[in-house]
């Protein structure tokens, strides 16, 4: 191999690039190298450093299922141990050397003389056989035009931007959003706060997370014993499983149980009835991301604490005013307003085929092949791509899927000196109206909007099915689907 130029360039070290890294090693490929904007790895776990950011699944089973992780503190494991986990499989795997770190992709195009992606770094550019993109959904903060918003004489931010130098004791804040990373910093910043203003754009619905550290008995039993950590592993996966039911449009009975669960939930905690009633909302459980907290309501309770459900007028340099002019002071204002999660590959500039560039060929939609190959973009896949994030389970599991489908195809294309795989438009286009098809009948069409949808309605983030079927759809690698040159 000459300089910067490998049979594989990854993007990104989340659990994704990681995940791919370590199933490219297990199948003898080690010319690779993963790009990394930033100086260390962890993708989000690494950007969300908010209070209380944590996972909305259980450690358990937000881990590679080929590394067990005896030393989890709690069952819900928080943004610190989970980078630590990500650091222990860059070190077990021995990924360090092969990890070149302040490298931003600024694009990529396929070289069709050389059958090799060009990818151009601001530092340096390299050369590569095939390139996998392990970037995410949620890494590009969202923070919406607000009327006034640079006026503001107060520190803001947004949640995933967190200013730690700032002291939030006997502050006036207010929190625009109530999404899962509000939810979990929230009931962590109330009790200093002098007041906290929650503007809530929707309610949402919240499950308990009955969430508690380990004993040290149940640590050192694992320790001695790790197949009860792969048991409990499979008891959780069994649960989540079970949560995809209530993804269906057809199951309404079940979910109306666990939406009754939430409302006993809400009242448990919040003795006023107006309260209650804006804190139900107006779209099935699970037509948007369902979150888990076992002290967001009650936090709502506390005397300092308001939720203000009117439309946000203007922000001041003061405040916030809201519809009917109420006027908000406040210290500190704080974005809770999530992250870019359509177009995919947001900001990439990316080029196939005849130069065709990816943001055009996906202009009405990102028409994909199992969330990871595109026709035009031959050796480009894509890792949490298009139609493979869940509302049920642990993304890991379609992460490990994905990786293990990539890697046998890089091994073919180095074993067997193909020069390309391109997915064939016609099985693409099969595939994705498919896809479609199948969404129609879940749950997440009944909101009227959300991160799981593009602006037109179209639901590109989620997968319709069980992880144990995209597992089996992409247990092999299908060449009989791809042009092969």
């Amino acid at each position: 191999m000459t300089a910067n130029r490998y049979t594989t360039v990854i993007i990104g070290t989340g659990f994704a690039g990681i995940c791919m890294a370590i199933k490219l090693k297990e199948r003898g490929v080690h010319d690779f190298v993963i790009l990394e904007k930033a100086k260390d790895v962890g993708g989000t776990w690494r950007e969300n450093t908010y209070p209380g950011a944590e996972c909305d699944v259980p450690s358990a089973l937000y881990s590679f299922s080929f590394e067990s992780y005896p030393a989890w503190k709690y069952k819900w494991s928080h943004q610190d141990q989970i980078l630590d986990y990500i650091h222990h499989c860059v070190d077990t795997y021995e990924l360090s050397s092969h990890i070149i770190f302040d490298r931003e992709l600024t694009s990529a195009h396929w070289d069709e003389t050389e059958s090799l992606w060009q990818i151009n770094c601001a530092q340096e550019n390299y050369k590569s056989k095939t390139l996998v993109t392990a970037i995410g959904q949620l890494h590009h903060p969202s923070t919406p035009a607000f009327n006034g918003m640079e006026s503001f004489s107060g520190q803001s931010w947004h949640s995933a931007q967190w200013d730690h130098s700032v002291n939030l004791e006997n502050k006036r804040i207010g929190v625009i959003g109530n999404g899962s990373s509000a939810a979990q910093f929230i009931p962590q910043i109330a009790n200093s706060a002098k007041s906290l203003c929650i503007f809530q754009r929707s309610p949402n619905w919240i499950l308990p997370k009955q969430d508690r550290a380990y004993k040290d008995i149940e640590k050192r039993l694992v320790s001695i014993f790790p197949f009860l950590l792969k048991l409990y592993r499979l008891k959780i996966f069994a649960l989540s499983g079970a949560y995809y039911f209530l993804m269906e449009d057809k199951n309404k009975m079940i979910r109306r149980l666990y939406e009754k669960k939430t409302i006993t939930y809400i009242k448990e905690h919040i003795s006023d009835n107006e309260t209650v009633q804006q804190l139900i909302p107006d779209y099935p459980l699970g037509a948007r991301r369902t979150l888990f907290s076992d002290d967001y309501y009650q936090t709502l309770a506390k005397d300092n604490v308001s939720l203000i459900t009117e439309p946000i007028e203007q922000i001041t340099s003061a405040g916030l005013r809201t519809r009917h002019e109420s006027e908000h002071e406040l210290d500190v204002l704080i974005y809770a307003t999530g992250f870019k999660s359509n177009p995919f590959l947001f900001g990439l500039d990316i080029k196939g085929l005849d130069q065709e560039e990816l943001h055009k060929t996906w202009k009405n939609g990102p028409v994909n092949y199992k969330g990871m190959t595109i026709s035009g973009f031959p050796n480009l896949f894509m890792m949490y791509g298009p139609n493979t994030n869940l509302g049920h389970n642990s993304i890991l599991l379609m992460i490990e899927a994905q990786a293990n489908y990539i890697s046998r195809c890089v091994q073919q294309l180095k074993a067997k000196n193909w020069k390309s795989v391109n997915v064939k438009a016609s099985k693409m286009n099969e595939y994705y109206q498919s896809i479609q098809e199948r969404l129609s009948k879940m749950i997440w069409t009944k909101s009227k909007s959300s991160w799981y949808k593009s602006a037109t309605g179209v639901i590109e983030n989620n997968w319709p099915g069980r992880t144990t079927e995209y597992v089996r759809l992409t247990k092999r690698f299908d060449e009989e689907n791809y042009e092969i040159v």
